[in-house]
């Protein structure tokens, strides 16, 4: 067997957004890079038989950023998004799988941000934000450009494209709302509409609306508040008349368990379908009939239908399962799902299963080796049962420990590890394998477990959270797997915060890793794009009145005179979810207090980092920090 790579794992090609088409002969996905090397990420779309007989081949030839695959209702027209003319501004595309032909059909100068092909096969809806007047163009040549919060907010708008014609009417609906997702009823009904007071992510997911637009009449009814980040829209018909569906944000706190809402679009009547339940709902999908459910479950996965009278398991899938799309008979799905050492691909079959593999996009991890990777059950010091997985050094049994062990954090909180293949460009389990054990934690906070448990972090993070993790170290300590005296922490975003938060409360750590942390929840809520939503997190925000205040208890710049142990601080120049300034404040703090740490910033990187070398450095050098302190 060949070893792993730097390069093996950057220099990949996953697939994304599978689209099933309504006669469930063909399947569209996206195969994209898992690293960039210019400015414009170049995906392509594929076709393949849902039966499997025929091999993938390019539904394009082009170079250009292509996305987000839609079938026509009879199946014989393929509609996507791509920047081919433009590089950075999208355009709606059609290819007609009768002759081949594919071309743009929308010219919108701002781009489109997203669209829905109708049942009337002569209209698309748009999603698309006003054209730059000449008089913004002017005041963009001149730089007399000053940007005044509050007015000329962009927001994209509903839209709609006739076919026959190439003509985009906007119809003035909705007032100022920015436009977040349409679905129409099956059968051609009037459409549903999300909207919010504005794209501020900030403020915007927590105003959202539903409405009714007639895309014929143009008529509009208003259907009252939607839940925070709501989405995933969906119809299903009832006894009492049709229903719209969609996930949301269990209310009141901003940090909470996702749920399926049920409005009976008649009688206004909204419902919680999955109150109390220990498992978390991921998406939503519309059928002919009853709406199916994936949900985190655990390490796993369960997908299930929801019926009038409650949920009925269809099937239960080890790890994680993704981007379903079905037909509209709900007979057969495809999802995106992989193994304990296989990279997701798309498989395909009925919702009961079994699902076969219908692609293969990364065929050089053939033949690697890997380290095994196992589930871990154990119990928080207060009693709760917890779950997490282990992956021991590539070629070792637990019989060969104690092994030097890596814990790394998971992101959100309100996400999870599950039992899937752990190899990514950011520092994860098998890359680390080459020489040492990775305990992945999922502590309370994350999804998989009910609301409830996500919710127990709001105003209390690095807490039980962090106890919860501590006791997981503590078994594989106890059971022989962890050497104590060699131990690391690392994670990214949320996982950043707790390896930062980790270093502040105990010097148990020989070496630590913080990427794109948070560093200071008071400073976040103020400064980040998703303000409020982190002020669940923290407690409070800095407006709050004379401090003390609860976020500056939870933050780790408050502990920085007492860390000692090394940090790896590695951070996006242009991350706006956890700005940089988090981790130079840190890096500030470390400085002063004379602590041993390396400080790295990647220009042009977002929160995640995109571009190729960036990538490729943030592994080699998580790995040699590690190395560094752990290897002795």
């Amino acid at each position: 067997m060949s070893g792993l790579t730097a390069e093996l794992v950057v220099d990949g090609r996953a697939p994304q957004t599978p689209a099933l088409a309504p006669n469930g002969q063909l399947l569209c996905y996206v195969l994209a890079p898992l690293s960039r090397t210019g400015d414009h990420l170049d995906t392509e779309l594929w076709l393949v038989g849902a039966d499997g007989t025929a091999a993938s081949r390019r539904a394009t030839s082009d170079t250009a950023t292509e996305s987000r695959p839609r079938w026509s209702e009879d199946s014989g027209t393929l509609f996507f998004l791509s920047d081919r003319a433009d590089r950075g501004t999208s355009q709606v595309h059609r290819l007609v799988l009768a002759d081949g032909a594919a071309g743009a059909v929308t010219d919108w100068r701002s781009g489109i941000v997203d669209y829905l092909p109708l049942a009337d096969p002569n209209l698309v809806a748009l999603l698309a934000w006003d054209e730059p007047t000449e008089h913004d163009a002017s005041r963009a040549r001149d730089r007399d450009d000053a940007i005044v919060v509050g007015e000329r907010e962009p927001r994209a708008r509903l839209r709609l494209l006739d076919l026959r014609t190439g003509l985009v009417t906007t119809p003035e609906v909705f007032g100022d709302r920015h436009v977040v997702e349409l679905r129409q009823r099956p059968g051609g009904g009037p459409l549903a509409v999300l909207t919010q007071a504005s794209s501020d992510n900030d403020y915007g997911p927590r105003t959202g609306r539903l409405h009714l637009f007639d895309p014929v009449t143009g008529a509009t009814a208003d259907l009252g508040e939607a839940g925070a980040a709501a989405g995933s829209l969906i119809w299903w018909p009832g006894e009492d008349g049709w229903h719209l569906g969609y996930l949301a944000l269990t209310p009141p706190v901003l940090q909470a368990g996702t749920a399926v809402f049920d409005l009976a679009v008649d009688s206004r009547v909204l419902r919680n379908r999955t109150s109390g339940l220990p498992i978390c709902p991921t998406e939503l999908h519309e059928t002919d009939a009853a709406p199916l459910v994936v949900f985190a479950d655990g390490l796993n996965t369960t997908l299930a239908r929801l019926d009038p009278t409650g949920l009925t398991t269809l099937s239960q899938h080890p790890g994680l399962l993704n981007a379903l799309t079905t037909t509209p008979d709900a007979t057969t799905i495809a999802v995106l799902t992989g193994t304990r050492y296989q990279p997701p691909n798309v498989h395909v079959g009925p919702p009961s299963g079994p699902l076969r593999k219908i692609t293969d996009t990364r065929p050089e991890l053939n033949g690697i080796a890997f380290g095994t990777q196992r589930p871990l059950a154990y119990r928080a010091a207060d009693g709760l049962d917890l779950d997490g997985l282990l992956v021991l050094p590539v070629g070792k049994s637990v019989s060969d420990g104690p092994f030097p062990l890596i814990t790394i954090a998971h992101g959100g909180p309100y996400d999870r590890y599950a039992d899937r293949f752990q190899l990514f460009w950011f520092p994860s389990a098998q890359w680390l394998a080459a020489g040492y054990a990775v305990f992945l934690p999922n502590p309370r906070g994350g999804q998989g477990h009910g609301h409830q448990f996500a919710l127990s972090v709001a105003g209390r993070v690095g807490q039980e959270e962090w106890t919860d993790i501590l006791s997981g170290i503590d078994l594989l300590v106890a059971e022989g797997v962890a050497d104590p005296d060699r131990l690391g922490i690392a994670g990214g975003s949320h996982g950043g915060f707790l390896a930062a938060w980790a270093v502040g409360q105990t010097d148990r750590f020989r070496a630590a890793l913080v990427l794109s942390g948070v560093i200071d929840w008071g400073m976040l809520a103020a400064t980040g794009e998703y303000g409020q939503f982190e002020a669940a997190l923290g407690g409070s925000t800095g407006w709050d009145g004379v401090g003390p205040h609860s976020h500056d208890a939870v933050s780790p710049i408050s502990f920085a005179s007492r860390v000692r142990t090394p940090v790896l601080l590695l951070h996006g120049a242009e991350d706006t979810n956890v700005p940089l300034g988090q981790s130079v404040c840190f890096h500030r703090a470390l400085r002063h207090f004379g602590v041993e740490h390396e400080f790295v910033i990647y220009p042009r990187e977002g929160h995640s980092i995109r571009e190729r070398h960036h990538q490729l450095d943030v592994l080699f050098r998580a790995r040699g920090w590690f190395d560094r302190w752990l290897r002795f």
